[in-house]
């Protein structure tokens, strides 16, 4: 398997384990109240800190293993990277033009910053999926 899929497989548990932990955290926090009124901001924060520094150890981790089997990412592997990047990054629009729309409603900012969170999840999920398939079935 190549680096740059283990890492893409890395980054889509990641981040579907990372915001598993930020529902239950804030399923948890809202204890009967209504779902806008439980503390969201601390989980939020802390499950993309350590979210990102996961990304990090884990790329360093298979780049360290990479370059110890003598691999190196060639022409296809940079096509891979970069359309699972496109692909991925329609979420971010989706997210920003949906939190633009929350806001225009005047939306609480629970909603607003879940829209985007999870956005920037689906992002992650999707671009890392896309490149696995790649890897997986060729691009075509």
């Amino acid at each position: 398997m190549a680096f740059e899929e283990k890492r893409a497989w890395a980054l889509a548990v990641i981040a579907v384990a990372g915001y598993a932990v930020y529902v239950l955290l804030v399923l948890n926090g809202a204890a009967g109240r209504p779902l806008v009124e439980a503390p969201y901001v601390g989980a939020l924060l802390w499950t993309i800190l350590l979210g990102i520094v996961a990304g990090i150890v884990s790329g360093i981790w298979f780049g360290i293993t990479a370059r110890n089997d003598g691999l190196q990412a060639d022409e296809r592997d940079r096509e891979i990277g970069r359309f699972g990047d496109h692909i991925g990054q329609s979420f971010v629009v989706i997210g920003g033009v949906s939190a633009m729309a929350l806001a225009m409603a005047e939306a609480p900012y629970f909603w607003i910053a879940n829209v985007l969170y999870l956005c920037f999840v689906l992002s992650a999920v999707l671009g890392s999926a896309a490149k696995i398939v790649f890897y997986r079935r060729g691009m075509l």
